[in-house]
């Protein structure tokens, strides 16, 4: 179901399932709030490594132009642009608003056939269902962070 939030918000949580081709087809609220865009770029995420991000071009453009800057002068960030290109990929999304996510990284956060979307406010994140969040664990989890944040 998803959430209602600020244009360009990206929130509430999708179970969802493979097709036979292996695609997922993102809810469209979130293609909308996303801005329709005709790709989308996917990475694992860099703190969690249970789950894959599925970004909006407008949200990665300004990190990668950020990346390729540094990259020319600094080792240490042009062999982070090496890695994360390796393990990243740039979808075309087809009419039917569907991507198809290489295997190895579903693979990598354990997707077989039945998954969760997350909006992440800024991304997608895409989950195995065995290993999304539980929505209500989060409550007692997350208060302290929550009122720490002045959330």
């Amino acid at each position: 179901m998803a959430l209602q939030g600020r244009a360009g918000s990206l929130l509430g949580r999708f179970p969802h399932r493979l097709d036979p081709k292996r695609r997922i087809t993102l809810p469209a609220t979130l293609r909308n709030r996303m801005g329709n865009p005709t790709y989308v770029y996917v990475m694992p995420d860099l703190n969690r490594l249970e789950c894959l991000n599925v970004f909006p071009p407008a949200e990665i453009e300004s990190r990668l132009d950020k990346l390729r800057a540094a990259a020319l002068t600094d080792r240490r960030a042009s062999e982070f642009v090496t890695w994360v290109g390796s393990i990243s990929e740039t979808l075309d999304i087809d009419s039917q608003g569907r991507i198809r996510i290489c295997d190895s990284l579903l693979a990598r956060v354990g997707v077989k056939r039945d998954l969760v979307l997350i909006g992440a406010f800024n991304r997608i994140q895409v989950w195995s269902d065995t290993a999304a969040p539980a929505e209500h664990e989060a409550f007692d989890k997350f208060a302290d962070a929550a009122r720490e944040l002045g959330f």
